[in-house]
Formats: C-alpha cells, sequence, structure tokens
C-alpha cells in the first residue's frame, strides 16, 4: 500500500517523506499545506459523478486507435464506442451508435452553454459524436487513420446532450438539510454513526461516504494495523496522522482527519471516484493519468467505497 503521508503530500505538492515517520516541523508544514489548499479550492465542489468524470474516463483511452464499428479499446474505438465506453467506466449504460446517443440525456441550447462531459453530435442524420472537454474543444475518435484526440470542435454541432443531471441549487434560507447531511439516524447501526456525522457535517462531506471507506479500510475496527503501517478506523499511516494532527487509533481523530482529507480531495478533483482514488493511490497519481490510475489496488478499492456507499442508501 502507498503510504498515506507521500499520498497527501504529493496531493498538495510537497516533497513526499521517504519514512514512516515525520518531524515535528514537517507535520506542522504538512497540516499548514492541508490548511492552504482546502482554502484555495472553497469555491469547487463535488461529492458525486460529473461532467468532469466524463471528461476523464475518456481521456484513458487518447490514442486508441480509430476502428469502425469498434468497442474495445485493446483493438480500436470509433466515435460512439468511445463514447460508449467512457460512460460505462462510470457505471451509465448509453446506447451503442452515435445517432441513439445523441437521443440521450437533455438538450443544451449551443455550445456557449456547454458543459464538459456533454455529448456533440455533428450532422444531419447524426454520423459523428464527441465528448465537450471545454474551451472550444473535445475529445473523438475522429477517422480511419487517426487515434482517440483532443481537438478543436470545428463546426457546429447539430445536437448537445447533457447527460449527467446538473446539480440542483437550494435557497439556504429555505432549505432543509440535505438527507447525506441530516444525522446519525441515516447511519442507524452502523458503528461510529454518531462521528461520520458529526464530521461530515463539519467538513461537508456524506457521512456516509465516511462511513463507507471506514467499512472498505478496517471494517469499523478501531485497531486495525495494515502491514504497511496504516493504522486505525480510517487507516492514516503515522505520519499522515501526525500532519493532520490526530491520533489514527483515536476514532474520533481519525475520522475528523479523514473528512478533513476527502473535503480538500473532492474540492481539488470535483468528483466522488477521483477523490476516493487520491485518498488510495495519491493526488499525483490521478492527475497523472487524468482519471483513476491504472492500479490494481485502485481500481478495485474505488468500486469498493461505491458499493460500500450504496449498501447504506
Amino acid at each position: 500500500m502507498i503510504s498515506r503521508i507521500q499520498q497527501i503530500q504529493t496531493q498538495l505538492g510537497m516533497t513526499p517523506v521517504a519514512s514512516k515517520a515525520t518531524t515535528g516541523t514537517n507535520a506542522a508544514n504538512f497540516a499548514q499545506a492541508l490548511t492552504a489548499a482546502t482554502d484555495a479550492n472553497a469555491s469547487t465542489t463535488g461529492n458525486g459523478t460529473s461532467g468532469t468524470d466524463v471528461v476523464n474516463a475518456a481521456k484513458k483511452y487518447l490514442g486508441v486507435p480509430y476502428v469502425f464499428g469498434g468497442t474495445d479499446p485493446a483493438t480500436g474505438l470509433d466515435c460512439s464506442g468511445l463514447v460508449q465506453r467512457a460512460y460505462r467506466d462510470l457505471g451509465i449504460e448509453l446506447p451503442r451508435i452515435a445517432a441513439d446517443q445523441a437521443r440521450e440525456g437533455t438538450r443544451v441550447a449551443d455550445l456557449n452553454h456547454a458543459k464538459p462531459g456533454d455529448l456533440l453530435a455533428f450532422n444531419s442524420p447524426v454520423d459523428h459524436i464527441a465528448i465537450y472537454v471545454g474551451d472550444g474543444k473535445m475529445i473523438a475518435a475522429p477517422q480511419p487513420g487517426e487515434n482517440v484526440k483532443i481537438q478543436d470542435v470545428y463546426q457546429t454541432p447539430s445536437a448537445i446532450r447533457r447527460i449527467i443531471p446538473e446539480p440542483t441549487t437550494a435557497n439556504p434560507a429555505t432549505s432543509v438539510r440535505p438527507a447525506s447531511l441530516s444525522g446519525a439516524g441515516d447511519l442507524a447501526g452502523v458503528p461510529y454513526a454518531n462521528l461520520f456525522t458529526k464530521a461530515g457535517e463539519k467538513y461537508g462531506v456524506s457521512p456516509k461516504l465516511l462511513a463507507a471507506v471506514a467499512k472498505v479500510e478496517s471494517g469499523y475496527n478501531p485497531n486495525a494495523v495494515s502491514p504497511a503501517g496504516a493504522r486505525g478506523l480510517m487507516q492514516l499511516m503515522p505520519a499522515t496522522a501526525a500532519g493532520l494532527g490526530v491520533n489514527a487509533l483515536n476514532p474520533t481523530e481519525a475520522v475528523d482527519g479523514a473528512a478533513r482529507m476527502l473535503s480538500s480531495l473532492l474540492k481539488e478533483f470535483g468528483s466522488q471516484p477521483l477523490a476516493l482514488a487520491a485518498y488510495n493511490a495519491g493526488g499525483g497519481a490521478v492527475r497523472k493519468y487524468g482519471g483513476i490510475p491504472p492500479y490494481a489496488e485502485t481500481q478495485a478499492y474505488v468500486p469498493k467505497v461505491q458499493a460500500a456507499l450504496a449498501a447504506l442508501g
């Protein structure tokens, strides 16, 4: 397992330490950097699949050759094969043919209103489709002899479709507390439910997500110690815990530190799957691969946590 302190320091742009312990100065610097990163990203949000996730999923196939009728990246993809594969990687099923894909989701008026992850369809009848990246760019499997690439949106799309619904914004003066942050009652029967609820409300992280991470990391065992030395309910490395200013074997402190960490990761990456990948493999790896890193442990970890989250309702 990758050292947690190295993961988080990589995420924050710091030089990772080599040992499993750190000096008081390093720990203080790490905690300051984490606070600064949280403040710097305070304007971004994310707690579920987003259009950015779609773009990152598609970027994994950059360089795959265009093959007409292709649906397997090992041999090649066509335009609609790329779209279907990227969305399927996120658990969203779309039709196989571009013309059918161009009828999914909801209509977007024009390119000025398009957002990353939207589908751009071309011609009438539709014979080509791509995924909008933003800034007038799209990712597509263009034509025979070319590879999946990011390119300019070279003509006005005949249709723009939004598959990922936009989050609704409620008036805080009149809205009720979201169900995901509504209290320990939603986690009835889950060990340490009150800790997950308290930390979740404090840092704006779903208590159920914290509970799911704890389930996968330690099976709710506050005394768990991994072969790599990760400790406690949330499996924090000793140096990571020191940097966060918490005792990894103290459930209250461990949940508080993990919630702070996940809050920072959610704000940086703007999506739950990428935040979970960064919790496991480090933010640097997520940025390097433009999505969930191709590590067997991380590829298995993200769906495990998501399954545990789904089991919590």
